[in-house]
């Protein structure tokens, strides 16, 4: 009974350490805690975890961006109802609204069942295993890749190319792919690669190989939308939008000019992000100042 009871022992131990070396169990989805998710590992396996505080950027906050906005919103449109809507890629400018695009049109159609999964570049070698994941769901999904760019050999650069077009499984009806990066063909571009250029004997020009490998990735989305540096009276509008956003008083935002150029000036940038990280910091200052002298 003895030899039993030590046998047990020793199995339950050895039972113990097998268990801690396994991959922990991949937590089961619940689709309806969030309207956004973002792609995990733990441990070399995948998982989607819920965003539980989506930012509430609606689309009337994206201003002098009317031309991006229409075309970006009419795709997610179509999409959401099932017509036919292309893969995005945004390029440009830092700050001037990409990012927030996408999440602003997440919260316009988040209702009529659109759901986003966030996926890190360093992720993108399981877009296969996350497409499968969601293939069947009734929800139509935006996979969004943030400040996409890649480095020469990366894995995840053939992954994503795949996934766009080059797999011999067609893409997922209810899967689109949305991608904002400054690079607009997603890869440095270096003076040597002009010399790979062919010139024929009529004069024309065509991009050897390097450039092609270097387009073929961009040139898998179907829409190419650009974003260009704000001029200083579209900054400014931006500013007081987001001013009275904060609560400043419409009255109130004249004297923020000022100091509103200087902060744009300090930091080499009038994008959208600047004029509502100035906003933020203008309109914090007022409510600080009259608190104290309400006391």
């Amino acid at each position: 009974m003895d030899n039993l009871e030590r046998f047990l022992e020793r199995a339950d131990a050895l039972m113990a350490r097998l268990e801690a070396m396994l991959p922990p169990a991949v937590p089961e989805v619940d689709w309806s805690r969030a309207v956004a998710f973002r792609w995990r590992k733990k441990q070399g396996r995948g998982y989607l975890q819920p965003v539980m505080n989506v930012s509430q950027i609606a689309l009337t906050d994206l201003q002098n961006i009317d031309r991006q906005k229409e075309l970006i919103e009419q795709n997610t449109h179509q999409f959401v109802r099932g017509q036919p809507a292309n893969n995005v890629l945004l390029t440009g400018a830092r700050g001037t609204g990409k990012s927030s695009l996408i999440k602003a049109c997440l919260n316009a159609h988040a209702s009529e069942g659109l759901r986003l999964i966030e996926v890190d570049k360093d992720d993108l070698v399981d877009l296969g295993d996350i497409v499968d994941l969601i293939a069947g769901r009734p929800e139509r999904f935006i996979v969004f890749c943030d400040d996409l760019s890649f480095e020469e050999g990366e894995s995840g650069y053939k992954a994503l190319k795949t996934a766009l077009d080059g797999s011999i499984s067609a893409q997922s009806d209810n899967v689109l792919i949305y991608a904002t990066s400054n690079r607009r063909h997603l890869l440095p571009e270096y003076m040597r690669d002009n010399e790979s250029y062919r010139h024929t004997d009529d004069g024309e020009i065509h991009p050897g190989e390097v450039i092609e490998e270097k387009i073929s990735l961009s040139e898998r989305f179907g829409l190419w939308v650009s974003f260009y540096p704000f001029k200083q009276d579209d900054y400014l509008a931006i500013v007081a939008h987001w001013l009275q956003h904060f609560g400043c008083l419409e009255a109130d935002i004249p004297a923020a000019r000022h100091d509103a150029l200087i902060w744009a000036l300090e930091r080499g940038s009038r994008s959208g992000r600047v004029a509502w990280q100035f906003a933020r910091d203008w309109a914090g200052k007022q409510r600080a100042l009259v608190s104290a002298v309400s006391e």
